[in-house]
């Protein structure tokens, strides 16, 4: 059983910015064995109007990362982007095989059912940045990721 989590939207500024329309559905992390070292959250992402993921930071671990998983010649290789596009009104979708946030250097092992706390910072097209705080449950090293259907997180 999985349970939607609550998100809350912290400003960078004294006021949130009037284009901060971000919704996130369905965060997760990945379980982990032990001395792992690294872990990948996903979800989907959602802006009423065009902005930019530019960041993601946890205390669960020394450096976190958005990383972009693709083929290139016939091989898998995965690397860090500075920024993920979120164009408005479409759902991008952080998954395995992807896009993600990639956990790396973990402070301890992440166990299922364990929650892990994330913090998105979301940038306008004007500059302004909007952190987003939620917490994503961890799941099974196994488990396919599964869309949870409910209501996403409405960030204002």
């Amino acid at each position: 059983m999985h349970r939607f989590v609550t998100a809350t939207v912290l400003s960078l500024a004294m006021s949130l910015p009037a284009w901060a329309q971000v919704s996130i559905d369905d965060p997760w992390v990945r379980a982990t064995v032990p001395q792992q070292r690294a872990t990948g959250a996903f979800m989907q992402i959602r802006s009423a109007v065009d902005a930019r993921l530019v960041e993601a930071r946890s205390p669960a671990a020394a450096v976190v990362e958005i990383h972009e998983m693709k083929m290139e010649n016939d091989v898998m290789k995965m690397r860090a982007v500075p920024a993920l596009d979120l164009p408005a009104g479409q759902t991008v979708e952080l998954k395995p095989g992807g896009y993600h946030v990639m956990l790396i250097d973990l402070k301890a092992q992440v166990k299922e059912g364990d929650v892990v706390p994330l913090t998105l910072v979301v940038e306008g097209k004007d500059g302004k940045r909007e952190e987003i705080a939620l917490d994503a449950p961890a799941r099974p090293l196994n488990q396919p990721m599964q869309h949870q259907h409910g209501k996403p997180h409405k960030m204002h």
